[in-house]
């Protein structure tokens, strides 16, 4: 079958008139009638009917050409998706990749965005730093490729690669009553200050459905995107706070009390997303599998992400 009657055939249909399909496909009007008439003779039956219908005429498809019109959507559409990934081969190795990264989990992926910019130094990365829920909001609308998003999301609007699941901990005062402590039941925090989360942050959400189920509402002396600037406030005496178990690691033993949180556990579990059933160029491929080699079990990134510079504010 020629895929140029084939889309002349759809054209019309979608137009409901040779002429406008004519003008979208920039060929003359019998040019698509030619069209059709020949994809018409190559299948051996009509494909369409012209009915006068008032001041103008109506096409009205047969049996055999609504099959032919919904099939040849598709076949019309996976030739443009390889052409479409042909022509990205030709370009891998420059271009651009756009990536939604939250600011509590930027300074992870920095082994990542080293990795990438080593193998496809030509390739501009456009970081895109907001938090979760933007990012998934922004993924959803095409203004970014990927996004790495805190799980649970969505399955059916998009899809992911889990890269990093940790636990938070609780961290306070070196001089806290928690200190000594192996682990610490949530519900036995209702009556303290929590330093939290910006507002809108996916990681906000799930910390406040855990105490909920814990049985209590967090009472919240502060807020900040920042991890190193909610230890600060901690350390300072404003409240208490939870935080990934990568951070944790970070922070002076000496400064702070660092201990499990249970009753119940609240996991901190990071995935690169991606509109489900969208193209993923190869630049975002690659960008996947070296998040998953680095990030994912038995991957070198925890190592690498814990010596990072813990003084950098992502």
């Amino acid at each position: 079958m020629e895929l140029r009657a084939l889309r002349g055939f759809v054209e019309v249909v979608r137009q409901q008139s040779f002429t406008a399909a004519a003008e979208a496909l920039f060929v003359t009007q019998p040019t698509v009638s030619k069209m059709v008439k020949a994809l018409e003779d190559e299948l051996g039956t009509p494909l369409m009917l012209r009915e006068e219908r008032g001041m103008g005429r109506r096409l009205q498809l047969t049996d055999a050409g609504r099959v032919v019109f919904e099939r040849g959507q598709d076949v019309l559409a996976a030739h443009a998706r390889l052409q479409q990934e042909l022509a990205d081969l030709e370009t891998v190795s420059r271009g651009e990749l756009s990536i939604g990264i939250p600011p509590l989990g930027g300074d992870l992926f920095i082994p990542v965005i080293g990795a990438f910019h080593q193998h496809y130094p030509d390739i501009e990365m456009k970081l895109f730093e907001t938090g979760s829920r933007a990012i998934e909001q922004a993924l959803l609308a095409g203004d970014i490729e990927l996004g790495a998003v805190l799980l649970p999301v969505d399955p059916t609007v998009l899809d992911v690669l889990p890269v990093c699941h940790y636990q938070l901990r609780l961290i306070a005062p070196h001089d806290s009553r928690w200190e000594g402590r192996a682990w610490v039941g949530l519900g036995e925090l209702r009556d303290e200050p929590f330093v939290f989360y910006g507002e809108g942050f996916a990681l906000s959400e799930l910390v406040i459905a855990a105490c909920r189920r814990a049985g209590f509402t967090p009472k919240i002396a502060g807020r900040s995107s920042q991890w190193d600037f909610i230890a600060s406030m901690v350390d300072n005496g404003v409240g208490i706070a939870l935080l990934p178990e990568p951070f944790c690691a970070r922070l002076d033993p000496k400064r702070f009390v660092m201990t499990d949180v249970r009753d119940p556990e609240i996991p901190w579990d990071l995935a690169m997303a991606w509109r489900r059933d969208s193209y993923l160029s190869h630049a975002a491929r690659r960008w996947l599998a070296l998040a998953r080699d680095i990030l994912g079990p038995g991957g070198d990134g925890e190592a690498k992400a814990a010596i990072v510079g813990g003084a950098r504010r992502t």
